[in-house]
This record gives structure tokens, sequence and C-alpha cells, in this order.
């Protein structure tokens, strides 16, 4: 079984490391990535560039991206009848306290700060991992 992440981050570095610990994961992962929440918006919506892009299984999306902002982003998404099953892990640099309520006030399934450690980074994604693609059930679409 393959799970389709779409991964929304505008760090290069970021995104490098993240495919790199997914890849080397137990599941069979395919990883789209999107640099600003305007793209996001478009991929999950069938828009522009995107009209043919599958429905991820899970979202990995960063707050602070250029031109929609990643709760913006989560807002759409959670007030869109055909997206909002969707679960949304918020994986941010941001650690305060505002947008982690901002986060679950918009129905975040859960907020992740990155650290700054590369190994204690690599972790966090391994724990992603494990439990959004190894222990829970994601929905299909309809």
């Amino acid at each position: 079984m393959e799970i389709h992440i779409l991964l929304v981050e505008d760090n290069e570095g970021d995104i490098v490391l993240t495919k790199e610990a997914l890849s080397g994961g137990k599941i069979n992962n395919r990883i789209t990535v999107v640099r600003d929440g305007e793209e996001a918006l478009d991929m999950l919506r069938n828009q522009g560039r995107y009209i043919d892009s599958e429905r991820p299984d899970l979202i990995l999306l960063d707050i602070n991206l250029p031109k929609i902002d990643g709760i913006e982003v989560l807002t759409e998404i959670k007030n869109d009848p055909e997206l909002k099953s969707i679960p949304v892990v918020m994986l941010t640099t941001s650690s305060s306290e505002k947008d982690i309520t901002n986060a679950y006030r918009n129905h975040a399934n859960c907020y992740i700060t990155k650290p700054v450690d590369l190994d204690k980074f690599l972790e966090i994604v391994n724990a992603i991992e494990d439990y959004w693609i190894s222990i829970v059930r994601l929905p299909k679409p309809a």
C-alpha cells in the first residue's frame, strides 16, 4: 500500500531532510512537495498546473509560508467538505502559543515544532511516519 504525502514547505533544507527521513521508512511513500500556500490549495483543488493531481492521504504543513500562510491553508482545507477529512500535521519552527492555539482552533490534527538539531528532526519525522502511516488508519476519498 502506498501513502501519498503532501509536504507544504518553503525551506529547501527541511524539504530534503523530510524526504530523506520518509524515503527510508517502512511504508512506500509518495511525496509531493509544494513551496507555498497558494500552490498547496491549487494542488488540493486540482487547479492550474495541478489539474490532474491526486488527493494526498496526509498533509505536512508549515505555518510560515509565502503567499498564503499555513493557518490560512489549514482553515481552507478544514472548511472544504471534500478536503476536511485529510489529516493535517502542522510541522513548523514556530513554538508560539498563538500559532499552536490557532492551529487547533482550525482543526489541525496535531502540531509539532521542528527541532533545530538534525538528529532530533529526523527522529520527529520518523515518529510522524510511525504514527500517521504505520499505526493510524487514514481515510480514502469517497
